[in-house]
């Protein structure tokens, strides 16, 4: 516990407190430290992608994918799989919680982390494609940051006549499995108590129903990828509807709405001295729950794309970040800031948010957001076990066996976590998601020119 407690405080913890007017201060932890920095090096020398490209985005998207390699994926099919794990209860309970800790500001610091974390993503994706190589089990390709990490030390130690074997990468591959085990409790336990909430069912029926699903896709061959193409738009634009429907019934407070979110973001008692430095925090882990962006956990399904540049992958990515922040994030922001604050007096997370949707919907928007964290939780668990593939291949090889008992492994923690909630583990996963953006980091930045390399060769090209 005390070892968890180390590494937890050193990732997430006041790293170092930068004083501000009026006597108070901030904490910045390391994690806001790296990725703050790095969105804005990359967004910079991306010459500001997101904006400048992003028209680009929205046609690949929409161009139709021709896949060279049998049982391989499309760059889509990629992105539906990391947009499944990018919109989880972040996009919730993360929300609500970034809103109730920053204001109405922390909406507006929320999409500027999130074209930053666009440029990250797309150096991820771009990387992912570069150093992508043939998947000997379930066909097409597999990759990720483990991959080029490992290629990245291999070149540096060849050269000194070192060994080829890269302690970070296999560093980073365990990291990953451990967050995705934490992240399996964390769902079940979510899903088991939205459902009691919403429909007095004990979680033990939930919790069972739930990984009897999850193990009849999980444990087929090709079945997540089919599961994901359906689910996922489904799910997403529901939500997006459903908004839409809550803010033209209140149309007439969106402009207070607006003005709000950007007086409480440059005001200077908020953006200074009473919300910024929390908004900063909150922006920061937003980035990492929910588009995972500097995380590496994308770049496991960018890997696997059969797509006719590294760049349109990388793109692809950046624009799953818009997708996930910019439009899903601020659906459940606008639920929220269009609800009447004396309703939501005293309470959080989930009940917050349910409280607000039975404010605009009735008992039918607590019913909703149950099923929609259901959904939102449910691709989240089958995305992450596609993202352990390539992690647990580069540990223990190309076998079925140690790829199975991971799957067994993470349906065991996903039906605990569904009857208890064991913050150890979940900790446990914090720790593993932060160990993961700190070893993508080593090699992100130093490998960063070569995917700016494959942005110029697609936009001479194009």
């Amino acid at each position: 516990m005390k070892l968890i407690s180390f590494f937890y405080n050193l990732l997430w913890g006041d790293l170092i407190t930068v004083p501000l007017p009026g006597g108070s201060s901030v904490g910045l932890s390391l994690l806001v430290l790296i990725l703050i920095p790095s969105g804005i090096f990359f967004t910079v020398r991306t010459r500001f992608l997101p904006f400048r490209l992003f028209p680009d985005m929205v046609k690949i998207t929409l161009e139709n994918n021709k896949r060279s390699q049998d049982k391989s994926i499309s760059g889509v099919q990629a992105l539906i799989i990391s947009t499944a794990t990018r919109v989880g209860m972040g996009n919730l309970v993360g929300v609500v919680a970034a809103i109730s800790a920053g204001g109405a500001g922390a909406v507006f610091w929320m999409w500027v982390t999130a074209l930053l974390g666009s440029s990250t993503a797309f150096v991820e994706g771009t990387l992912a494609q570069l150093y992508k190589e043939k998947d000997p089990l379930y066909g097409g390709y597999r990759g990720g940051p483990a991959y080029y990490i490992h290629d990245y030390f291999k070149e540096k130690r060849q050269k000194s006549g070192g060994q080829s074997r890269s302690i970070i990468a296999v560093l980073f591959a365990l990291s990953g499995l451990i967050c995705w085990c934490g992240i399996s409790q964390v769902i079940g336990n979510s899903v088991s108590s939205a459902f009691k909430n919403a429909f007095q069912i004990p979680p033990i029926w939930t919790t069972v129903i739930l990984v009897a699903i999850a193990a009849v896709i999980v444990l087929r061959k090709h079945a997540t990828v089919k599961v994901l193409d359906v689910a996922v738009p489904i799910m997403a634009g529901c939500y997006f509807l459903m908004t839409i429907i809550i803010i033209v019934k209140n149309a007439g407070l969106l402009p207070s709405v607006f003005r709000q979110i950007f007086a409480e973001a440059f005001g200077l008692r908020q953006a200074v001295a009473g919300g910024f430095g929390a908004v900063l925090m909150n922006g920061a882990k937003r980035g990492l729950f929910s588009n995972e962006a500097g995380s590496g956990s994308a770049p496991c399904a960018a890997a696997a794309a059969d797509i006719s540049h590294p760049a349109k992958e990388g793109l692809l990515q950046a624009f799953g970040v818009f997708i996930d922040t910019i439009v899903i994030c601020s659906c459940s922001a606008m639920i929220m800031l269009l609800t009447p604050s004396d309703l939501t007096v005293g309470l959080e997370g989930m009940d917050l948010l349910q409280a607000a949707m039975n404010y605009h919907m009735g008992s039918f928007g607590v019913i909703f957001i149950a099923v929609i964290l259901w959904l939102f939780s449910f691709s989240t668990f089958i995305g992450i076990l596609f993202y352990a593939r390539p992690n647990v291949a580069y540990l223990f090889g190309d076998n079925w066996t140690s790829q199975t008992l991971y799957k067994l492994l993470a349906l065991v923690m996903l039906f605990i976590g569904g009857l208890a909630a064991y913050t150890f583990v979940w900790d446990l996963g914090d720790i593993g998601v932060g160990l993961m953006t700190v070893f993508n980091m080593i090699a992100l930045i130093p490998l960063s020119r070569k995917a700016l390399e494959a942005l110029a060769e697609y936009e001479k090209n194009r």
